[in-house]
């Protein structure tokens, strides 16, 4: 990871190194919190901007009330301590974001309600999440044998700390059989989502990507789903079954962290052309395209910082 100069917490940025919680902190026993993955880019126009901030502030919020946390900041102090953060770590070049809520030192035991809530927001550089080759080439994918935890079973909606035991055990197994990446499955045999990101198939021209029944509510499969209408591609919201992975023309991931990147591999089959499709790289483009300022029509999500 490389380091910023600062960290923000609880209204107060201290240097990278001093930005420390007490062992006894709640959220490091019982899990907990909420978490935000947002991300800044350098513009055409040689400025930075944060992509839908606001959206992702209000995330961060609706998980925190999900897993009753009551955040004590309002929405519009934590964009701000977003864009100032960047701003004193000169982070002009794009920058990963992650906000976290989390209960602090004060008090033991499973009810939580009087450990005090608290927020930090760190920012560091980034690059592709799964690799800058992946992104042209495509990465290889295992179907986990972990079951994205159903929603009976817990805050699924959340982006909460403790999801993402789950997704560690399923990419720590995707990773140690010599994969890049996770997928999983929903406890009725369905994909639901990778380990950090929303999936997509391609059939016969038609862009499938699974409902978010049993899936994180994600800001950016919203905004690919929304960029593949304006290119005029069928766009359909079903269920996927593994083995139709198989014999899907292109297969991509979305989210903050992978943006758009293809997948070349399922379980040792190769994906189409076993390379970056048409649809996937028409999609990726226009993604870049929009965060990087060059779309007008989604220029609205664009919060500059210089």
């Amino acid at each position: 990871m490389t380091e910023a100069k600062y960290i923000w917490m609880d209204g107060e940025f201290v240097n990278w190194q001093d930005a420390k919680v007490h062992v006894l902190s709640h959220t490091l026993h019982y899990g907990n919190g909420a978490i935000e993955g947002t991300k800044a880019y350098k513009t055409h126009d040689g400025r930075c901007a944060i992509f839908k901030l606001e959206e992702h502030t209000k995330r961060l919020i609706n998980s925190a009330k999900m897993t009753l946390i009551d955040v004590p900041f309002t929405a519009d102090e934590l964009n701000e301590a977003q864009i100032e953060l960047l701003q004193k770590n000169e982070l002009f070049e794009g920058a990963y974001i992650r906000p976290l809520v989390y209960l602090g030192y004060g008090v033991m035991g499973l009810y939580h309600k009087d450990a005090p809530a608290q927020v930090s927001i760190s920012a560091w550089e980034w690059g592709a999440y799964l690799g800058e080759e992946g992104m042209k080439k495509g990465v290889r994918v295992k179907i986990s044998s972990m079951t994205r935890t159903p929603n009976t079973s817990g805050m699924g909606k959340a982006k909460a700390v403790a999801n993402y035991l789950n997704s560690q055990m399923a990419k720590f197994e995707a990773v140690e059989a010599g994969y890049d990446e996770a997928l999983l499955r929903d406890d009725q045999g369905y994909i639901a989502e990778a380990s950090g990101a929303c999936f997509f198939i391609v059939r016969n021209g038609e862009i499938i990507t699974p409902p978010n029944d049993n899936s994180l509510e994600s800001i950016t499969q919203a905004t690919v789903l929304d960029l593949a209408e304006d290119l005029g591609y069928k766009v359909t919201r079903r269920r996927i079954t593994r083995e139709e992975i198989y014999i899907a023309d292109e297969a991509f991931f979305t989210g903050t962290a992978v943006e758009v990147t293809p997948i070349r591999e399922v379980d040792c089959r190769v994906i189409g052309e076993g390379e970056r499709g048409p649809i996937t790289e028409a999609l990726q483009t226009a993604y870049f395209d929009v965060v990087q300022g060059k779309n007008e029509k989604y220029q609205k999500y664009l919060t500059y910082i210089n």
